[in-house]
């Protein structure tokens, strides 16, 4: 399939004089894996509200399927799938009751509920568990059941919002088996994580921070050529406390715990290292190892908000 499954060109949401979204511009392909990421209170969710059709743009225009956000909103809702972070399914309720209940709330054609029923039950691999109450099923089973009542009116577009948060590693990575299965055919999947390793499962990524678009590319364009520092870790004693006087250190752009160890942005690791090393010595905290790294995602997303600030900061001096 090819074209565009979702368009949005200077899409705006106020209340009152709070601007939630600002004037974001961007297109995503059919079939297409897109990770949209931010902090909380980004605009994240706002964003989403308008694209399901739950909730009227102040500014700009988009489409969803090929429907109009603004005029188009009941087709659109008709047109996707939507899976939230929290459980929406009923717990007191089968396996097998609650796909029923679902196949009548999107109006799937009698004909078709066996077929579709089947469909999910093999889908979330439950064919064996189809009446246990779903109230008793593991987190991951209860997921993937999720996913498959989302999916059983074969929409064109999947919102997840933050679909694995309190989901066991294994089943995250078996979540997301389904999900590039889906995307092969055909299916545009539009998903919100703070997962960073999930993020590299997706095709491309947009950074929303304050309402605007800070960053848009694949993974591999997000770590490249939009990641303008290196990075430098540190690994030293009492990292927490040793991180004010890591990041005051003459070099040092920004500087973030991770685990246990530092991670400072810098232009040059290297030239870096020895100063670095020296000031936290002096100042008390054992440097166990420095050592330059690849930039992860998270060093990404935390360099450009930590950019965009600066610059944010430095016009609001330019102004005053």
């Amino acid at each position: 399939m090819s074209g565009s499954a979702v368009t949005l060109r200077d899409l705006e949401r106020r209340f009152g004089d709070f601007v939630a979204v600002n004037r974001i511009s961007l297109d995503v392909s059919r079939g297409e894996i897109f990770g949209f990421l931010g902090p909380n209170g980004a605009g994240k969710s706002t964003t989403i509200r308008m694209l399901c059709g739950l909730l009227e743009p102040s500014g700009g225009s988009g489409t969803v399927a090929g429907f109009d956000i603004r005029t188009e909103r009941e087709q659109i809702k008709r047109s996707i799938g939507y899976m939230s972070q929290k459980f929406s399914l009923y717990d007191d309720l089968t396996v097998e009751e609650n796909i029923d209940f679902y196949s009548g709330i999107y109006g799937i054609p009698r004909a078709k509920k066996a077929e579709r029923k089947a469909w999910v039950l093999e889908m979330a691999g439950l064919q064996e568990h189809r009446r246990h109450r779903t109230g008793q099923l593991p987190g991951g089973w209860k997921q993937r059941l999720s996913l498959g009542c989302a999916l059983l009116h074969e929409p064109e577009v999947l919102f997840l919002d933050e679909p694995t948060s309190g989901v066991d590693p294994l089943s995250r990575r078996s979540f997301w088996d389904l999900i590039h299965h889906l995307a092969h055919q055909g299916v545009t999947v539009f998903v919100t994580t703070h997962y960073m390793e999930e993020a590299e499962y997706c095709d491309r990524l947009a950074l929303i921070y304050r309402g605007e678009l800070a960053a848009l590319g694949t993974p591999a364009e997000m770590k490249g050529h939009l990641m303008v520092d290196q990075v430098l870790s540190v690994t030293c004693e009492r990292s927490h406390e040793a991180l004010g006087i890591a990041a005051m250190v003459p070099g040092v752009r920004d500087a973030a715990l991770f685990g246990r160890d530092l991670h400072l942005m810098t232009e040059d690791a290297e030239a870096l290292a020895p100063s670095l090393r020296l000031a936290l010595e002096q100042a008390g905290f054992r440097v166990d190892r420095t050592e330059r790294i690849e930039p992860s995602l998270e060093d990404v997303f935390v360099s450009l908000i930590e950019a965009r600030d600066r610059a944010d900061g430095a016009q609001q001096e330019f102004t005053a």
